[in-house]
């Protein structure tokens, strides 16, 4: 029997050794990362310094590109180090770490997208009351609420995971994974497991629970609205739509790869599924939002036209 407190590293089994390729792997996700991190910090920058975005909708976007950060920086400068070396092993405090990052980016993105819809429903449903409703102070309070609640949860989770004493030291993941430590337990796992489904069900049914009322009021204006009504619920709920739908969908692929015996699937493939909702939804959001939303579009657009003339005009010179 391995106490907890004598497992001083855990060991990384999902790796494959790449050889000659690891190099080409290595790059890729550089490249992902650069473009997470500069997209990201683009708009984060662009909602700050203009006061044209200073607006509820705009704020919590700005909590959201915030998260992508958050969790990217969790996962992705440590797959970069484990591709280039040999051993893919982990020490056991820096694996509760990333379980904290990994997991407080899942519960707040979800968290977030909730208060979206629901400053998108009184923004449609209650156009005029909207700016009373959403003061600064209910502005701070739901952004608090967003992270906070899921920061502490998770606290909570991985301090109990690492009080667990362990009979192995082995996760067949590419990243650390709090249920694949739970299943390298000696003993009885009912707190973590009744805490651990406690607390994800109140993360995924509240939120939920809240985007499901709220877009079944703006359907029902959406619907009985003119035609200019719906135009506008189109194109302020596509890009939040499709993000919901894209991190439910990554959220998914994370549950069946760890959860079902998959051992029949492709390593190539449970590792897509594992890292799906870590790097999809911050490439993804960025993209969507800054395409769809006519303000932030045409900012970058004459940031980027001002950088070009400053550019040459140093060169004329």
């Amino acid at each position: 029997m391995i106490n907890s407190t004598q497992v001083s590293y855990f060991t990384l089994g999902a790796y494959v050794d790449t050889k000659l390729f690891k190099h080409l792997a290595f790059i890729i996700i550089m490249f992902f990362y650069i473009v997470i991190i500069c997209s990201n910090l683009l708009l984060i920058v662009v909602i700050c310094m203009n006061r044209s975005l200073h607006e509820p909708m705009y704020k919590f976007l700005c909590s959201l590109f915030v998260n992508e950060l958050f969790g990217s920086s969790g996962l992705f400068p440590f797959l970069l180090l484990q591709v280039l070396s040999d051993i893919h092993t982990v020490s056991a405090s820096f694996c509760y770490l990333q379980i904290f990052c990994v997991y407080s980016y899942g519960s707040v993105e979800f968290t977030n997208l909730a208060v979206m819809s629901y400053d998108r429903y009184l923004a449609i449903c209650f156009p005029l009351q909207y700016n009373t409703h959403m003061t600064s102070g209910k502005i701070a309070m739901l952004i608090a609420v967003t992270w906070l609640p899921a920061v502490f949860a998770v606290s909570v989770t991985t301090s109990l995971s690492a009080s667990l004493q362990l009979c192995g030291n082995i996760i067949n993941k590419v990243y650390c994974d709090n249920y694949s430590i739970i299943k390298l337990a000696c003993f009885d796992t009912r707190i973590n497991n009744v805490y651990e489904l406690t607390a994800a069900s109140l993360t995924v049914c509240i939120p939920l629970s809240v985007i499901f009322y709220t877009y079944v009021e703006i359907l029902k204006v959406c619907f009985s609205g003119s035609k200019q009504t719906r135009q506008k619920v189109v194109s302020t709920c596509t890009p939040h739509l499709a993000s919901l739908l894209n991190y439910s969908f990554g959220v998914s692929f994370e549950i069946l790869q760890s959860r079902f015996d998959m051992n029949s699937v492709p390593n190539m493939f449970r590792i897509f599924l594992s890292l799906y909702f870590l790097t999809c939804q911050p490439l993804f959001n960025p993209l969507m939002y800054g395409l769809n939303m006519s303000k932030i579009r045409l900012i970058c657009k004459s940031l980027l036209l001002k950088s070009v003339g400053k550019c040459r005009s140093v060169q004329l010179l």
